[in-house]
């Protein structure tokens, strides 16, 4: 593969990494992607866990994808972690490997509550037959809903 397809495969992959993270942080707080949230967070942990029995702790296929790219294109000394080598590549520094290794498995962990929290609250409420529509009738009439 040529340097140029090397380099879009690095920014895209750059990209899909990154929304994955927000999408990991923040796809709890919508309820029309909550469901969704609850399954790619889960596969996060399964990967990290699941994979990282095999692989070493904290395994993201997306991360050893990324760094063969990364290594074609001549790059070296990448760090196990995403989030440390973009988070020194930001800021101009070198943090610490198990200080951002905490912060990103808290995060993570506090996005799981959430989203495990919030998605057993909406089964229940639909389970119920309290949906939206019901408490707030007005918002169902203007959309057609009874």
């Amino acid at each position: 593969m040529d340097a140029s397809m090397l380099t879009m495969l690095d920014q895209m992959l750059l990209l899909l990494h990154a929304a994955l993270i927000v999408f990991n942080l923040t796809g709890w707080i919508w309820r029309r992607t909550r469901r969704a949230h609850l399954l790619v967070i889960g596969l996060t942990f399964g990967s990290w866990i699941g994979l990282g029995a095999w692989y070493g702790w904290g395994y993201c296929p997306m991360t050893d994808w990324h760094w063969h790219v990364k290594a074609a294109l001549g790059e070296t000394g990448l760090p196990a972690s995403y989030v440390k080598y973009y988070a020194d590549a930001m800021t101009g520094r070198s943090w610490n490997a198990v200080l951002v290794d905490a912060w990103v498995v808290g995060l993570a962990l506090m996005a799981l509550v959430f989203s495990v929290r919030l998605n057993w609250r909406d089964w229940r409420q639909q389970r119920r037959g309290i949906a939206t529509a019901t408490r707030c009738p007005d918002r169902a009439r203007k959309r057609g809903g009874t």
